[in-house]
């Protein structure tokens, strides 16, 4: 038998076990499967209201509104959970700096789930009156407060479990989350649409999602509530080192970071809600295209985008994270120009080439700042660092995407959006070039 540390035939699976399982015993899979299911299920509440916002939303709790200011007044309430995303990175983050990733992970589920499926039984203006429109603002707000809390816990709970040469690989699964939740809340409302007509579609139809976040919740803490902390953070805690008020320290010890990180997500924001939301109303309220088709052509087009995140992220452990965003930026300055053109035409083959390939540019981007975020922050203020990156891209991207695109277009015709996302991507592509590479950091 080899003595220990000798090369030979037990080497090899020695070393597939310490890279199969984690400083919690549990393997690397696991992990994998808790933050994905996790960011997927928040995803789907989040992306769920975007695509009612697009369809229903206006006339159930905006009907004096005429058509424009309806529409307008619809995404806003979808913008305030994009506000409320950096306070809930402040308030997750500084627990999830100080106790845990896990514990945090759990509640932020917990919030995201419930607040989402109390929008399905909220009664509209018709019943409410003024009150309908505000508790549905309450509720988007509360959305946001949790999901600003989701996705920098379960980005770290992949990469501080996984080997420091596969932290692209295991970040990829997080990251695959908002693809796949973006896929199954398309596909519900697909489906409702398929089978009911329009009557029943906006009077109880577009609720069914929502209600569904209350089972989604559910298998959402049976797969996380069997994670261990992460190894990394566990030695932080064990030799209290971690800081008294974490985002403050973000501020003041990674600023250059925390700016550029954001700048960075922008472009990933605008390309999404641009492509989802703001197209998906453009294209049936001012187009013409029927609402069963741009939903088949979104499910479509997610495919794009869960290729592009999936190529991009495991291929940063080898190329490096720096230089695949660059590349998902260059390519979304060109696509943004591309983009309308292609909706414009009305064909559905263009129109899913449309927004698959804006969609795919996003993915490319986005795949790699599941590692490339959290690498930029150490490990006592990496929660709070990396999810104030996120979702700060998020309010300058995302938030006011739809608005801003909706502005546009009655202004000066759809052209002008194409260029607001290609200059989105110009602001990327300049705030990564400051950044520096950040593959070969150790994250202790």
């Amino acid at each position: 038998m080899p003595r220990k540390g000798a090369a030979g035939p037990s080497a090899a699976p020695a070393d597939a076990d310490a890279v199969e399982k984690t400083g919690g015993g549990e393997t690397l899979r696991r992990v994998a499967l808790a933050s994905f299911i996790g960011t997927a299920i928040e995803f789907y509440d989040f992306y769920i209201y975007g695509t009612a916002a697009a369809l229903v939303l206006n006339q159930a709790f905006f009907p004096t509104l005429d058509p424009v200011n309806a529409t307008l007044a619809s995404f806003s309430t979808y913008a305030v959970a994009f506000a409320a995303r950096p306070l809930g990175s402040v308030i997750f983050g500084h627990f999830g700096d100080r106790v845990g990733r896990k514990s945090v992970l759990v509640a932020s589920l917990l919030l995201m789930g419930l607040s989402t499926a109390f929008v399905g039984l909220l009664p509209g203006y018709g019943t409410l009156g003024i009150w309908a429109p505000v508790l549905l603002i309450l509720l988007r707000f509360l959305q946001g407060i949790g999901l600003g809390g989701e996705w920098g816990g379960a980005a770290l709970l992949a990469v501080e479990h996984a080997p420091k040469k596969r932290r692209g690989l295991y970040a990829a699964f997080p990251q695959l989350g908002p693809s796949v939740g973006f896929f199954a809340a398309t596909g519900v409302f697909w489906l409702l649409s398929a089978v009911l007509d329009d009557a029943a579609f906006r009077s109880w139809g577009w609720r069914v999602p929502f209600l569904l976040s209350f089972l989604l919740v559910g298998v959402g803490l049976f797969v996380r509530l069997k994670i261990s902390e992460t190894p990394v953070f566990a030695k932080v805690r064990e030799a209290q080192e971690a800081g008294r008020v974490p985002a403050v320290d973000v501020f003041r010890r990674h600023p250059r970071e925390l700016l550029l990180g954001a700048g960075g997500m922008v472009v990933a924001y605008g390309l999404f809600y641009t492509a989802t939301t703001y197209c998906l109303s453009y294209a049936t309220g001012t187009l013409g295209v029927s609402r069963n088709t741009m939903l088949g052509l979104s499910l479509v087009a997610c495919l794009f985008l869960a290729a592009g995140t999936w190529l991009a992220a495991t291929r940063s452990d080898a190329s490096g994270r720096r230089k695949l965003v660059l590349a998902g930026c260059g390519l979304a300055v060109v696509w943004g120009l591309v983009l309308f053109p292609l909706l414009d035409t009305e064909q559905p083959v263009l129109i899913a080439l449309g927004i698959g390939g804006a969609l795919f540019c996003m993915g490319v981007v986005y795949g790699p700042m599941g590692a490339y975020l959290p690498e930029l922050f150490g490990t006592t203020v990496r929660y709070s660092g990396a999810s104030l990156a996120y979702n700060l891209g998020g309010v300058l991207g995302g938030a006011v995407a739809p608005l801003v695109a909706t502005r546009l277009q009655a202004e000066f015709g759809s052209s002008s959006v194409g260029w607001y996302v290609s200059a989105m991507a110009v602001v990327s592509l300049l705030c990564v070039l400051a950044l520096p590479e950040t593959r070969e950091r150790e994250l202790a």
